[in-house]
């Protein structure tokens, strides 16, 4: 390959980088609907959470901010899970029906794979410029194949892992016991899964700057 060696930032680097999305996306509306739950109940946390993403779209919208086509999709997603959890009046089916979703598009990494087009790899290139070259070489085609399927099989086990949870919490009626174990179990799965992915990467990299000096 006739390029520079590429290089992606520090861990830190994609830790800022990332952060504002994540707590924003993730961090933010959990601990408003944990909030709210403890002061308005379960039905005023459900209004409190739809509010807080609203309120996302509304500010960037206000300030001429592109917003992501991921953000309105979490529109669109807390606002049925929001329904069906005024419908049906029990938390389990509002922490249920995102596993469902989250199940369907494991599903989808594994099809990527099979399909030759991992979709681990389309999401690094939102992030870090990798050279047409680079992305044509057999070892980094068989990483982000691998990483990919890494990655299905880690979101399939944090929603099954979830959905077990949330039934058997249910039956027992803890709400905030089921909140705590499942955060924590999601945190730990999937940050030994970011973690080795970052570190694979780079280790990859490096390789392909000693094969190609």
């Amino acid at each position: 390959m006739s390029h520079p060696p590429v290089t992606i930032p520090r861990l830190t680097a994609l830790a800022r980088q990332a952060a504002p999305r994540l707590l924003e996306g993730v961090v933010a509306p959990l601990a408003v609907f944990y909030l709210a739950l403890m002061v308005l109940e379960f039905k005023g946390a459900l209004v409190a959470t739809v509010a807080w993403v609203y309120l996302g779209v509304a500010w960037r919208l206000i300030k001429r901010v592109k917003v992501p086509a991921t953000m309105y999709l979490a529109a669109f997603a807390i606002t049925v899970r929001a329904i069906v959890g005024f419908w049906t009046g029990t938390w389990m089916w509002y922490f249920i029906q995102p596993e469902l979703g989250t199940i369907c598009i494991s599903m989808a990494f594994l099809a990527s794979v099979r399909l030759n087009r991992p979709i681990v790899q389309k999401l690094t290139l939102d992030y870090i410029h990798l050279p047409s070259a680079v992305l044509k070489h057999e070892r980094v085609r068989r990483f982000f194949a691998r990483i990919t399927l890494l990655w299905a099989f880690v979101l399939l086990m944090n929603s099954t892992l979830s959905i077990a949870l949330a039934v058997y919490e249910s039956l027992a009626g803890s709400l905030t016991s089921f909140m705590v174990l499942r955060t924590s179990a999601v945190a730990v799965i999937s940050g030994l899964a970011i973690t080795f992915s970052i570190f694979a990467f780079k280790r990859l990299l490096r390789r392909l700057h000693v094969a190609h000096a």
